[in-house]
């Protein structure tokens, strides 16, 4: 049994007090503890300080003082339960401890009958749970969050695996349970347990026994959650055995930190087992305060110990508690108690009379009031969480160096792993996850692979598929258990690239009269039966839900096999390179490009004007004959050759592209079948093949949806060829790699249309093995120098009969010309629209209209909009240089009809006035005559 202390407050109520509010004069503390333990002897010297600095300062209980009396239970739980009983007869309000999980348990029970809180430093069993022990207060940081350190820690450096040495008790195996619930949340286990005996029953021999166990396990990091003198027997019988050597990773939990803390010089013997291995200490920030007390240490321990810092915590447990006492009483809280009636006591006389057993009836206010601590003391910020956890528990990470230790880092519950201190950093920044430079054991700062191949006397079982079919890729040599093949060579050539030895042995799986079930036999690595799987394994969804496949050593989806007939050459032969809208769209662009055209050149070029007759003749000939590039006809106008140089670069891609895929298709074999691809057998109804054992009919099935009553299981190249010819199944589906094998030797079937599945082929281990990564790194390394072509040569190096795709992939299709098209057809528009512009403007300038507008006329202005159409066509028909002309006829006829119309008014005014004159002169002779 471990060391247990306790410490017990007793409060002796002063005499004669008539109100009852009055302070007690003394507080009695009682204490029982081990002093034989490092933590005992600690918080006991630290527990007496404690109570001394609270008795000198009269503010803390109001002139109450301390009283400290300590009960050794010299390791024994029997002892260390009958002092907490006589303690509890004593009006006891609250006990400090006890120190271990094992009297935490026991004593929480007494603790909840009687409302007397337990407040404990060093019992940090994570299953002391506030529900089941409400009066059980840990006052430090318990193991649950020191696994959890421990955890990142394996994260960090990448190990998958860790064998577990712990105490066999309640403190051992909890705190063992808890790092196992912390390894799985990253995806580790604990891969071993080896239990210790209970403090102090461990011997030599019990530790030997347990590490060669340990010795013999995969695993290379191990864990150590012990109590101090066991654990140093461990480390010292590590290094006897050749454990403290390169290649392992010792991790101890915070008791080792304890001893480096506070045992002053360790012996020479001590340091060298201990030399590479991490610890955790309990982070404690630095202050006034502490550094203050630490330099009083050696005067209160008179040199005999060095201070820990659980030494720290025990001393802020007890203002922690003075702090509480005093405000129970500050609130008017009575201490009182009363004698347990209903259990009663022993008749028969004893030392322990449990009816004399007193329950606290402040209990539960006193409880409270601990669980409301806001305060600062030695160890930092003191307060607790509603889970009663204490606030942002840390760690320092400390590696044990020769002559003394190094710290690497920090870890904290909100920060992780870092090397910035916990109070400067409250996030899991990436930037901050990281550690200093490790020593590990043997003195390398290489870090450890943290695993071997164990040293049990067992091989791997490494299953391999027997096959009867494409028995290339894996199979038995007849008459002995010797297995062959491509795949069974890719495995032994990586496998000799690992740096270390991997003893193994095949094991064959299946009956050899048909193809084994492959996810039958993957689950066989699940189920623990095989260590590994080789073979033709294809890497699919279901199967990596229960294994690990390594890096694919060979692509190999499904495709579909068909057969196939020679395509002979036809009399419309010449149509089948391009597809019949990609035909259509060319001939339209050729109208359209001759259309474009003739707008663009028929009032400036003579070729392109004439009778209609002649004009669409024009048309249709310029356009087809710049499919040969013998166009007659001269371009004038700028955008008329803008266009006709676009369309000559097109028409001069076509031409290339038509000849070489017609070129193709006469000289090359042509095969064609009805089957196109997997989305043909999707649409049908007709039967298909697949091979037995393959992940092809599940995915068919589930993926694909096709009735289970389509497919065909066939067994092997021959029945393959068999079904196709007799036309039992339409076609094929399996994996790339078995059917570029098939087809090497079978010329009348075909692979029709794409992979419709990207997969590969790759080797099956457990989930989480190291081997996984390992091999990975050496198929890639095989695959970088060649090797993997080799082997791939040696094996499935065949001749292969050609194989096209169909006809209809062999087509240009019009997607592939339409940007093209696009770039011919705006080019076309805009050049149009430039020209219709610049035409409606030279209409404006010389239309008659305008030149009418110079001179108001009725007609003029009666003209309407629809009467201007017919003048804008005619004026585009009529060529530019007549239209000038007779713009310019128009207006001098204009201009003689208004100069003759002048001079035809001259002219009669003329005569007019001559007339006037005449007869004015006829009357005055007449008048004359008259008078005489």
């Amino acid at each position: 049994m471990n060391l247990v202390w306790v410490v017990s407050i007793l409060i002796i109520c002063i005499p004669g007090s008539t109100e009852g509010a009055s302070r007690p004069a003394a507080v009695n503390v009682g204490a029982m503890c081990t002093l034989g333990t490092i933590n005992g002897r600690v918080s006991k010297i630290a527990i007496e300080a404690a109570v001394n600095d609270v008795n000198s300062d009269p503010t803390i209980l109001g002139g109450t003082k301390l009283s400290i009396t300590f009960h050794d239970s010299n390791f024994s739980g029997f002892l260390g339960i009958i002092g907490a009983l006589k303690f509890m007869e004593s009006d006891t309000v609250a006990i400090i401890g006890p120190q271990t999980a094992v009297m935490a348990h026991v004593l929480s029970h007494l603790a909840n009958e009687l409302h007397v809180p337990l407040l404990s430093f060093t019992a940090l069993d994570p299953t002391l749970s506030s529900l089941q022990y409400p009066y059980f207060v840990q006052t430090a940081p318990n193991d649950l969050f020191q696994m959890a350190a421990i955890a990142d820690m394996v994260s960090y450096f990448g190990w998958t695996e860790v064998a577990a040495i712990f105490t066999d008790d309640d403190s051992g195996r909890n705190g063992v349970a808890a790092l196992g619930d912390k390894l799985a949340e990253k995806r580790h286990k604990i891969c071993y347990k080896a239990a210790l005996p209970p403090e102090p029953k461990a011997t030599r021999d019990d530790v030997k026994n347990m590490l060669v166990m340990t010795r013999m396990m995969e695993s290379r990091v191990i864990v150590v959650h012990t109590f101090a003198k066991s654990g140093l027997v461990v480390f010292d019988v590590a290094q006897e055995l050749g454990m403290m050597e390169s290649g392992y990773v010792w991790i101890a939990t915070a008791w080792l930190s304890t001893v480096l803390d506070s045992t002053s010089p360790l012996s020479s013997k001590t340091a060298n087992s201990i030399q590479g291995a991490l610890t955790l200490r309990p982070h404690t920030p630095d202050s006034k305060r502490k550094r203050a007390f630490i330099s009083r240490w050696n005067k209160l321990s008179n040199g005999s110990i060095g201070l820990n810092p659980y030494g720290l915590y025990a001393y802020d447990t007890v203002w922690m508690l003075a702090h509480a006492i005093n405000l129970l009483l500050d609130q008017g809280g009575t201490i009182s108690f009363s004698n347990i009636t209903s259990l009663g006591g022993p008749k028969g006389g004893g030392t322990v009379n449990l009816g004399a057993l007193s329950i606290f009836h402040g209990g539960k206010q006193l409880l409270d009031n601990i669980l409301q601590t806001n305060t600062t003391g030695l160890t930092g910020p003191i307060a607790f969480h509603p889970d009663r956890s204490p606030l942002n528990p840390a760690y320092d990470l400390i590696n044990i160096i020769e002559n003394g230790y190094q710290r690497i880092g920090y870890w904290s519950n909100y920060s992780g792993i870092s090397v910035v201190p916990p109070e400067t950093s409250s996030n899991r920044s990436t930037l901050n996850q990281h550690l200093h430079t490790v020593v590990w054991p043997g003195g390398t700062t290489v870090k450890p692979r943290g695993w071997v191949f164990p040293n049990n006397g067992k091989q791997l079982r490494i299953g391999v598929p027997n096959r009867v079919s494409y028995r290339d890729f894996v199979s038995r040599r007849n008459g002995t258990d010797i297995v062959e093949g491509y795949c069974i060579d890719i495995f032994l050539a990586a496998i000799k690239l690992l740096p270390y030895a991997v003893p193994y042995e095949f094991v064959l799986f299946g009956d050899g009269l048909k193809n084994p079930s492959y996810y039958e036999f993957v689950k066989m690595i699940a189920s623990g039966k095989f260590d590994a799987a080789v073979g033709d394994i294809a890497i699919v969804t279901n199967r990596t839900k229960i294994v690990d496949f390594t890096q694919p050593y060979i692509e190999s989806g499904l495709v579909v096999v068909a057969p196939v007939r020679r395509l002979k050459s036809r009399a419309w032969a010449f149509l089948k390179p391009f597809s019949p809208l990609m035909w259509g769209v060319t001939a339209a662009f050729f109208l359209i490009i001759g259309l474009v055209m003739w707008i663009l050149e028929h009032r400036i070029n003579d070729e392109f004007r004439g009778p209609p007759r002649k004009q669409i003749v024009t048309i249709l000939w310029f356009s087809f004959s710049t499919m040969f590039f013998a166009h007659r006809e001269n371009t004038v106008s700028t955008l008329g050759r803008m266009v006709l140089i676009i369309w000559l670069f097109i028409v001069l891609i076509i031409n290339s592209s038509y000849t070489a895929s017609l070129t193709s298709m006469l000289t090359i074999q042509q095969l064609e079948s009805p089957i196109t691809g997997i989305d043909t057998l999707v649409t049908s109804t007709e039967p298909i093949g697949y091979q037995i054992g393959s992940f092809a009919q599940n995915y068919l099935v589930e993926e694909l949806n096709i009735p289970r009553s389509r497919l065909v299981p066939l067994g092997s190249p021959e029945a393959y060829a068999d079904a196709l010819k007799k036309r039992t199944v339409a076609a094929v589906v399996d994996e790339k790699a078995y059917i570029e094998l098939f087809l090497s030797e079978n010329c009348m079937f075909s692979i029709r249309g794409q992979e419709f599945t990207k997969s590969g082929w790759g080797f099956a281990f457990p989930r989480d093995s190291p081997l996984t990564i390992d091999m990975s790194t050496a198929i890639l390394t095989l695959s970088e120098n060649g090797d993997l072509q080799k082997i791939h040569d040696k094996w499935l190096s065949r001749k292969t009969c050609a194989q096209t795709s169909d006809l209809i992939s062999d087509q240009l299709q019009l997607q592939s010309f339409w940007g093209l098209f696009l770039i011919c057809g705006i080019a076309s528009l805009i050049a149009l629209f430039i020209h219709f512009l610049l035409a409606l403007r030279q209409f404006s300038r010389h239309s008659p209209e305008a030149e009418d507008q110079t001179e108001p006329s009725s007609h003029s202005r009666r003209t309407s909009c629809s009467a201007r159409l017919p003048m804008f066509l005619s004026f585009i028909d009529e060529k530019a240089n007549e239209s000038k002309n007779n713009n310019k006829t128009k207006r001098k006829r204009k201009e003689m009809m208004v100069s003759n119309g002048k001079e035809n008014c001259e002219n009669d005014s003329r005569n007019i006035s001559k007339r006037i004159q005449i007869n004015n002169s006829q009357e005055i002779h007449s008048n004359a005559d008259n008078d005489t």
